[in-house]
């Protein structure tokens, strides 16, 4: 018999409208599942803060709403678990910013995302870790263990949506919102063996906060198969009043998407790290010519091309990455709660001048265009998402030495920030699995507002070397069989 988790979250929405599957069963099958599986002491450090009663009470309210009204469901999600990372305001409930400065905060207002979230019907289940401020490339907070991937609990889940990527992958909920300023939706997947959406700059508000004024930031789907990313998306996406720019809209939702013949394309590749000198693993190389021999027996031709962004952008970059820490507002009395790698880091910020942070923003739009010009020609590009597979927990991090600690996420992640500088929407497909079991992701990017023809080829993708039925281990721990399909 299969049981709920099995299903996707498209399938599992679908439940809910014919009324197989009532959202509080949903609720809690998914919180028994929590409690099972993401205990402190045996756990993959997916939650900060779980809100199971808010949970129940507004999954009661979706059901009592759709027996009023059978068409009530306003999406293909309504009423299905999900949760939201602990960047995100919302209004009451704790909102760390996976800070010990802000551990006590309780907003009274939620952000454009969480708004989203709700509006859609879905029903989030709590607050997923993130390091502080969802600066580094793993998610290892002081007063909590770490996230790990369910692959392999001694490693690493990546970061900085680290929680929500252990989440979806281990089945805590079938799919979550991440946030990727240089990876962050992309490393995880990786780790964790999902999809990891980034979408193109603008697609999804900033409201309210608009704390990046550069622009790399955006917020993005995690999920286990593309067709959910994508309706992830479709719940996401759009602007608000007050926006000071947006992505077009798409010609229908990014679900029908997924349904399209992307046609013969022309897809460009590369394996040399962009912003470091560092070796690539064997099994990243691997995946990634797999994945390129893959696309050619689907019809497109793949081009080699040399690295398409200029080595001077990475000290821009860095610039506006320090600034953009140093933008995080902390109470004086409060900075000493901070790790040592966000107080480097902010220092770094506080050292630039208005003006040289104006110019640094300049430079990265410069390098930006130069890039999409070189790829103009090409309708995707394939690059490995990581330079290893998932590292074991504590491998990065360096307390002691900020620098070094920086130095080594760069090593591990020196492709993902270039498509946060470019704006392109960026996909990472768990494609490949080290003869030891653990996944390695491979990235495409698009064209800036081409997520429709990026969801259509990972679609195509997917069908071609399905994923799905591929799971970690304890994946039938901790919940009840059903006889559901």
């Amino acid at each position: 018999m299969s049981e709920l988790h099995d299903l996707t979250a498209l399938e599992q929405g679908a439940l809910v409208r014919d009324r197989a599957v009532a959202p509080l069963e949903l609720v809690e099958h998914y919180l028994q599942r929590i409690e099972a599986l993401d205990r402190p002491e045996d756990g993959v450090g997916a939650f900060v803060t779980v809100v199971a009663d808010r949970a129940r009470e507004h999954a009661r309210r979706l059901q009592a709403e759709l027996s009023g009204d059978p068409g009530a469901a306003r999406s293909p999600l309504w009423g299905v678990p999900t949760a939201i990372k602990d960047l995100n305001l919302t209004a009451g409930v704790r909102t760390t910013f996976g800070s010990a400065a802000y551990a006590d905060f309780v907003p009274d207002v939620s952000d454009g995302v969480t708004l989203a979230l709700e509006a859609a019907g879905l029903v989030s289940l709590g607050k997923t870790s993130t390091p502080e401020f969802g600066s580094p490339c793993y998610t290892e907070p002081d007063d909590r263990p770490p996230a790990v991937t369910p692959w392999d609990r001694t490693r690493m889940a990546g970061g900085s949506s680290g929680g929500a990527a252990a989440a979806v992958a281990a089945g805590l909920v079938p799919l979550a919102q991440g946030s990727d300023g240089g990876g962050s939706i992309r490393i995880p997947a990786s780790c964790c063996g999902l999809v990891g959406l980034k979408p193109t700059r603008g697609r999804i508000s900033g409201h309210p906060s608009y704390g990046d004024p550069v622009g790399l930031a955006t917020s993005g789907a995690l999920a286990r198969d593309v067709r959910d990313a994508a309706a992830m998306l479709d719940v996401l996406a759009g602007r608000r009043v007050g926006d000071p720019s947006w992505a077009p809209p798409p010609s229908s939702s990014f679900v029908a998407a997924c349904d399209r013949d992307p046609g013969r394309l022309r897809i460009a590749r590369f394996s040399t790290p962009v912003i470091t000198d560092s070796p690539v693993d064997p099994e990243c190389l691997a995946a990634w010519e797999a994945a390129s021999r893959l696309l050619e027996e689907l019809g497109h031709e793949v081009v080699d091309i040399a690295v398409p962004m200029a080595r001077e952008a990475v000290p821009t970059f860095e610039i506006c990455w320090a600034v953009l820490t140093a933008l995080s507002p902390v109470p004086p009395e409060r900075e000493h709660l901070l790790r040592p790698l966000t107080r480097w880091l902010a220092e770094r910020g506080r050292a630039v001048s208005g003006p040289e942070f104006g110019l640094a923003i300049g430079a990265m739009r410069r390098f930006a265009a130069q890039t999409l010009t070189t790829l103009a020609p090409y309708d995707a590009v394939l690059t490995p998402t990581l330079a290893t597979p998932p590292l074991p927990v504590g491998a990065l991090r360096d307390d002691a030495d900020p620098a070094a600690d920086f130095e080594a996420q760069k090593a591990f992640t020196p492709w993902t920030s270039a498509w946060n500088v470019t704006g392109m929407p960026a996909v990472s497909l768990p494609l490949h699995w080290t003869p030891d079991g653990l996944p390695v992701g491979v990235m495409l990017a698009a064209r800036p507002a081409e997520e429709e023809l990026l969801l259509a080829l990972s679609a195509q993708i997917e069908a071609a070397a399905p994923w799905r039925d591929r799971t970690p281990p304890r994946w039938r721990l901790g919940s009840r069989p059903t006889s559901m399909p």
